[in-house]
């Protein structure tokens, strides 16, 4: 299980591929990180399916990521007399918390923070942007909208208000269910729907209490605009381009994807790019070359992982969805324009001692034709550190914790093994070309730089670096070494 690739692979579980079976197929075939959908996903389906990742982990002995992703709050409309009814620009119809089946003329919407957070101006998109109502005027309980284009609304269609902030935070009942039963099982990530505000972390992250790390879809215009906030604050990032391509005007979409993957390596968050990547491959068992340059563009800008939805949970080719984006992604980071175009994006390093250290063994490493970084990482820190720097040079991540393994799992360029802790710093060196060996990572004559922190165990102090040389025996039992 010796990846070459640096970007990781999100693989979404669904009817087609929850299985043990498939679950290890996927992950042969290049998937480091399982999400599974609560949306579509009951608290025994998310028990089992935790259960036949972790099956496969251990038969692999390669640590896999599991996020839980929220439903979140689901905006939808009430219901009509006739299912539904034909609308054309220009035709008015009133937003109100009557539960009255809806005629031409009205419809229930059953949100009320909805109904209290609309001003005129105002913008509701109706099932995935078809529908596009303006807002002119509001009342006690109610919104006359006009149809700004569009042909008909049926029922319990989704409606997405790009324009107004709602004072709702982001967990349902639904969500703190689902929360509290995800975070007693073996998982790592729970992903966050509908975040506006860096406010909206505060509720997760009190009922979490640590035990997982939290990554916010940014999927909202208000997110976007508070996107430095909200990357200070949470544990990873997703550009949710489904539903940002409906709140936002599309063609904003790809810059808005560059600036927060810029944003995210420069603040040495994970950020994963995730929606359509290989849609085709639903219903086909090869993509378009549009997607393929997607997938690509995504590969070039540096982002951590990319995603696979309803490709890998519920199309006919879920293996082949996983293969083709692991052979695209291997492609794009043996070209040789590639690393130039990674290092090139390079974020200068923080004042600290950890940037200085990390940025230090990736040049070193660089310098010498070293075969890799090891470093070691009790909380994940000196991880994420490391691949903050985008080292040309393998990272290999070497962990006490299981749970640092699984969350690094997602993270750029770091392959990770968990092992027990190093009693000292001869056994630390000792154990990191043990391990680089065992991994077919060095060979042999080959040399590797160790990273950690000193003392050993304690969080965030990563202060060291040493340069150890892998003997000659063919078994990686004698070796040497030099700070």
């Amino acid at each position: 299980m010796n990846r070459t690739r640096r970007v990781k692979i999100v693989a979404t579980l669904g009817p087609a591929s929850n299985t043990k079976q498939v679950i290890l197929e996927l992950t042969r075939a290049g998937a480091d990180v399982f999400r599974i959908n609560m949306s579509h996903a009951s608290h025994d389906l998310m028990r089992e399916t935790v259960k036949h990742i972790r099956d496969v982990e251990k038969e692999l002995n390669f640590p896999i990521g599991i996020m839980v992703d929220l439903q979140g709050p689901k905006h939808r409309l009430g219901v009509f007399e006739k299912g539904e009814i034909d609308v054309k620009p220009g035709d008015f119809i009133t937003l109100d918390n009557d539960p009255t089946p809806g005629t031409s003329e009205r419809v229930q919407l059953p949100h009320k923070e909805i109904l209290d957070a609309m001003d005129p101006g105002h913008r509701l998109l109706v099932n995935d942007g078809k529908v596009n109502l303006k807002v002119i005027e509001t009342g006690s309980g109610w919104a006359k909208t006009e149809v700004i284009s569009g042909t008909w609304l049926a029922d319990k269609k989704g409606v997405n208000v790009p324009d107004s902030e709602l004072t709702s935070g982001v967990l349902t009942d639904k969500d703190r269910k689902d929360l509290a039963a995800a975070i007693e099982e073996e998982i790592d990530w729970i992903a966050l729907s509908f975040i506006q505000r860096p406010e909206d972390l505060a509720e997760p992250r009190k009922l979490c209490q640590g035990r997982v790390g939290l990554l916010a879809k940014i999927e909202k215009p208000q997110a976007v605009e508070r996107l430095d906030d909200i990357i200070d604050l949470a544990d990873a990032i997703m550009v949710a381009r489904g539903d940002l391509g409906v709140e936002m005007p599309l063609e904003l979409v790809p810059s808005i994807q560059k600036k927060m993957i810029r944003k995210c390596r420069k603040a040495g968050t994970p950020v994963v790019v995730a929606t359509q990547m290989l849609e085709s491959m639903i219903s086909s068992p090869v993509p378009t070359r549009a997607e393929v340059s997607d997938v690509a563009n995504a590969v070039y800008e540096g982002a951590d992982a990319i995603m696979l939805s309803a490709e890998s949970a519920a199309g006919d080719y879920p293996h082949e969805a996983v293969s083709t984006m692991n052979s695209i992604a291997n492609s794009i980071e043996t070209d040789k324009g590639y690393l130039s175009t990674i290092l090139g994006q390079r974020p200068d390093p923080d004042p600290t001692g950890a940037d200085a250290i990390s940025y230090a063994a990736a040049e070193i490493a660089d310098t010498l034709d070293l075969a890799a970084i090891v470093c070691f990482t009790a909380s994940g820190s000196t991880g994420l550190r490391a691949a903050r720097a985008r080292p040309a040079k393998k990272i290999l991540a070497l962990s006490p914790v299981p749970k640092t393994a699984r969350r690094l799992a997602l993270t750029w360029g770091t392959q990770c093994v968990i092992t027990p802790d190093a009693k000292d710093l001869d056994d630390m060196v000792d154990k990191a070309c043990r391990i680089a060996f065992r991994e077919n990572i060095a060979k042999p004559g080959e040399r590797i730089i160790v990273t950690a922190g000193v003392p050993l165990r304690k969080s965030g102090s990563t202060n060291m670096l040493r340069i150890a040389y892998i003997g000659s025996d063919g078994q990686g039992s004698v070796y040497q070494s030099t700070s």
